[in-house]
């Protein structure tokens, strides 16, 4: 049985709603998912979590285990979407998203078929594994054919300013936006006056924009 979390404004009367997948190494109900989905309602953009296979048996029985394989990961993500589609209907704007792994996921799932998908968020989107500039993880997203937003910390070691800058204009990204002094989980620097809160938050307001000015 598919582990899944819902918001107060997930279901009749929305008219966005977002998937929202963890990323590989902690759960749907971390403090970063929890926190992140809590601002995205504050937003008004209704949501809901799911768990890839390797993470509910890891809640069944305690053990850590490393994620799924590619095939197996798509394939969860997808009965999920099929499932908040066959929920909700063909009139609510649905985007699949992700924390780290979890938008990879999303955005592979978006670039193979589109079917129900009406655009992609990112959050901390792993474009290569820490200090391994040279694997990039980009290829997929000139497939794409839904808007996709990516929102990044310019403190992440899995993407930084500098290195994207670097690679040019990647084909399929339609808004990247900067979290000044975030790192993968958009903690800032001690000497900022923000809190991760205060990240989270902007990156929910991001997200608004984006459903407002690109999906339409």
């Amino acid at each position: 049985m598919q582990e899944r979390l819902k918001t107060k404004g997930y279901g009749k009367g929305a008219k966005s709603v977002v998937i929202l997948a963890h990323g590989a190494g902690a759960p749907m109900d971390s403090l970063f998912m929890e926190s992140l989905a809590a601002a995205l309602e504050a937003q008004g953009i209704a949501n809901v979590r799911f768990e890839f296979p390797y993470m509910i048996r890891r809640r069944e029985d305690g053990r850590k285990r490393p994620p799924d394989r590619q095939p197996a990961l798509l394939t969860a993500y997808r009965e999920e979407v099929d499932r908040v589609r066959r929920e909700l209907g063909d009139d609510v704007r649905l985007l699949v998203a992700g924390k780290s792994m979890g938008g990879r996921m999303a955005s592979l799932l978006a670039s193979e078929s589109s079917e129900g998908i009406d655009g992609v968020v990112c959050y901390g989107y792993p474009f290569h594994p820490p200090g391994k500039v040279d694997r990039w993880r980009i290829d997929h997203l000139a497939n794409l054919k839904v808007p996709v937003l990516v929102i990044q910390g310019t403190r992440d070691p899995f993407g930084k300013p500098s290195e994207l800058d670097a690679q040019g204009s990647i084909p399929g990204i339609s808004r990247l936006c900067w979290l000044e002094g975030g790192n993968h989980d958009f903690q800032p620097l001690v000497r900022q006056p923000e809190s991760q809160s205060d990240l989270i938050t902007r990156a929910a307001l991001h997200t608004r924009q984006f459903i407002e000015e690109a999906l339409v």
